[in-house]
């Protein structure tokens, strides 16, 4: 079994890294992402709702992979995992700080972050709801997906659209963190196999919609070329917070 969790691992990190994404250009530009770049995150899913469809190798696996891990760990328990799946989305705004920019404005990345995880909330909780699954600690039945690696995936994969062009490594240090939050959920026994990679298909795929649809959005509400404003980090008298400038 630890070799089946470490080929999940590996897997997981893999398909969501940076390689595998679609080049994109500066911030002006607003590339859209290529087709093929949402393959992974959809295969993803696919994966997870075969895992519904009653008894198959998918669901079996589900099962087996549970057992292992409660026979290996019965006293496991650890709470990391509520707090890694805000940490790729955080290191955006640390690394704003630290004066490492990524390919937004402040002001903008957080606008494609509350899109993204809007999208991600929104399917997620309607789909905790419409499947009903119970978790296989019997704690409740909103087992699918993962919504604690489906946000540690949307906030990777925010992480890694801001620095894959210009610090690739970045990328990869948030899949890290998305694939071990995933991890975590099934050794606290709190989510199916299948949970987990639907989770993570979930949350690459609403941040890849965010990038999208924000432009159009802008568009739409602030008018084409109608405005310039940025959101900057500030540290004064002990204090950080944020200063807004800009026209509209």
């Amino acid at each position: 079994m630890r070799l089946n969790i470490f080929w999940l691992y590996i897997v997981l990190l893999y398909m969501g890294s940076p390689l595998m994404g679609a080049a994109q250009v500066q911030d002006t530009s607003y590339a859209k992402p290529k087709i093929s770049s949402f393959i992974i995150p959809t295969v993803f899913i696919g994966y997870g709702l075969v895992s519904l469809a009653g008894k198959n190798p998918v669901r079996d696996l589900d099962l087996t992979t549970k057992d292992e891990l409660q026979e290996d760990h019965p006293l496991f328990a650890a709470h990391a995992d509520d707090y890694l799946q805000f940490a790729p989305a955080a290191a955006v705004y640390g690394l704003h700080i630290a004066g490492i920019k990524g390919k937004h404005s402040l002001a903008d990345a957080t606008g494609l972050y509350v899109l993204s995880e809007a999208i991600m909330g929104g399917t997620v909780s309607g789909l905790k709801s419409w499947t009903h699954r119970l978790r296989p600690n019997g704690s409740g039945f909103n087992s699918f997906p993962s919504g604690h690696t489906a946000n540690a995936f949307a906030s990777a994969e925010f992480l890694n659209q801001e620095y894959k062009d210009t610090h690739p490594w970045i990328g990869y240090a948030g899949y890290t963190v998305a694939t071990g939050t995933g991890v975590l959920r099934m050794y606290n026994n709190k989510h199916w196999l299948s949970d987990v990679v639907a989770g993570a298909g979930f949350g690459i795929l609403s941040t890849k919609i965010s990038y999208l649809l924000y432009p159009k959005l802008k568009q739409l509400f602030l008018g084409k070329g109608s405005s310039n404003y940025n959101l900057v980090p500030s540290y004064q008298q002990h204090s950080l917070g944020f200063s807004f400038n800009g026209t509209f």
